[in-house]
C-alpha cells in the first residue's frame, strides 16, 4: 500500500491529473504572456492532496502519460502522501495540458490540450475495483463524462463503490471549453446527478446548470433530489451555503489577498470530505456541520493566497490560525 495516513478512513478520488500552465505575470492574456510556471493540476487530483495535507487518508485513480509529465505528476502526489495503486500509464497517449491564464482579480480562463490525452483513455477493465470498495468516500468530477472509454469507466467505478455501499461525492467542477456545447454539458453534468450522496457546486455552476439566479433558494432547489443528503454552494469570498433535508443555512467566508483562485474549491471539498469520512453523522448535526464548513471556508480562503493549486493547499494549523484570526 502506498503511504496512507494510518488509521483515517480513505476517500478515493477519480479523474483526471494534468499540468497546468500559468503566465507568469498575472493578468496577462496567454498570447502576450513572456513565461508560464507549471503547477499540477486537475480538480479530482487536487481533491486527493487537499485530503493528506489535512491528515486524511486518500488515493487517486487515473490515467497518466508514460512521458515526464506524467511521471512528474504521479511522483508529485506520492509526495504528498496519496495512494497511488489506482494510477496508470498509457505508452500512446500525452499527459493533458492545461494553459491557465490569470485575470487581474485573480480569475481563470482555461485552454485545453487533450487530443485524447491519457486521462480520457481510462478503460473499465483497468479499474482497480478492490482500491474503490475500501473506501468510505469515492469522489469525482464531470470531465471524466466526457469522452469514453473514460465515460464508462466512471460510470463502472461509480457502480462498484455504490454496490459497496460506499458514500459517492460529486463536485462537476465545469469545464466548458472541453465540452463540444453548453447544452452537452449540462446533460453530461445532470446524467449521473442523482447518484450522489452530497454535492458542492459553485454559484456560478449554479446558474449554469439551472440558467437561473444562483442567489435564489428557488434555484438552488431546483438541483434538490429525494435521496441526496447534503447539497453545498460555494459563493467565492462571501462562503458557502448548505442544504440537508432538515435544515439549511448559509456560512460566512473568510477576507484574504487573493492572488488565484486555483484550487480553492478543490481544497474547500477535501477539507469536508476528511469531516465527513471522520464523521457522518454531519448530514444530521447541523451544529457539527457548520464547524466543519467554517473550517472549509478557510481552507479554501488560504488557497487563493497563493499561485497553484497543490503548492497553496493548507494544512490544519494554517486554517486554524485563519479561524482564530477571524474571531
Amino acid at each position: 500500500m502506498a503511504n496512507r495516513s494510518e488509521g483515517a478512513p480513505l476517500v478515493v478520488s477519480f479523474g483526471e491529473m494534468l499540468i497546468d500552465f500559468v503566465p507568469d505575470v498575472a493578468g496577462m492574456s496567454l498570447a502576450d504572456s513572456g513565461g508560464f510556471v507549471k503547477a499540477p493540476g486537475g480538480a479530482p487530483a487536487n481533491v486527493a492532496v487537499a485530503i493528506t495535507k489535512l491528515g486524511g487518508s486518500s488515493a487517486f485513480v487515473g490515467k497518466f502519460g508514460d512521458d515526464e509529465f506524467g511521471h512528474m505528476l504521479v511522483d508529485i502526489l506520492k509526495k504528498s502522501g496519496v495512494d497511488t495503486d489506482g494510477c496508470l500509464f498509457d505508452p500512446h497517449a500525452r499527459t493533458a495540458l492545461a494553459f491557465v491564464t490569470l485575470k487581474s482579480n485573480g480569475e481563470r480562463e482555461f485552454m485545453f490540450y487533450r487530443n485524447p490525452s491519457a486521462d480520457m483513455l481510462l478503460t473499465e477493465k483497468e479499474l482497480k475495483l478492490s482500491l474503490i470498495r475500501s473506501a468510505k468516500i469515492f469522489h469525482y468530477g464531470s470531465i471524466s463524462l466526457i469522452a469514453e472509454p473514460c465515460r464508462s469507466a466512471h460510470l463502472a467505478a461509480m457502480r462498484a463503490a455504490k454496490e459497496a455501499g460506499i458514500l459517492l461525492s460529486y463536485d462537476p467542477n465545469v469545464r466548458l471549453p472541453l465540452w463540444p456545447s453548453q447544452e452537452a454539458a449540462r446533460d453530461g453534468i445532470m446524467s449521473i446527478w442523482k447518484e450522489a450522496d452530497f454535492i458542492k457546486v459553485s454559484d456560478d455552476e449554479v446558474a449554469f446548470l439551472t440558467q437561473g439566479d444562483p442567489e435564489s433558494e428557488d434555484v438552488v432547489m431546483k438541483l434538490w433530489y429525494d435521496g441526496l443528503k447534503m447539497l453545498i454552494v460555494t459563493d467565492g469570498e462571501k462562503g458557502c451555503r448548505y442544504f440537508t433535508k432538515n435544515f439549511k443555512g448559509q456560512i460566512p467566508g473568510f477576507l484574504v489577498n487573493t492572488v488565484d483562485t486555483t484550487g480553492a474549491g478543490d481544497a474547500f471539498v477535501g477539507s469536508l470530505l476528511v469531516s465527513i469520512a471522520k464523521d457522518d453523522s454531519l448530514f444530521h448535526n447541523e451544529e457539527k456541520l457548520k464547524e466543519v464548513l467554517k473550517f472549509s471556508n478557510a481552507c479554501g480562503a488560504i488557497c487563493t493566497t497563493q499561485k497553484g493549486a497543490i503548492p497553496a493547499l493548507p494544512n490544519t494549523s494554517m486554517a486554524q490560525e485563519l479561524i482564530a484570526k477571524g474571531k
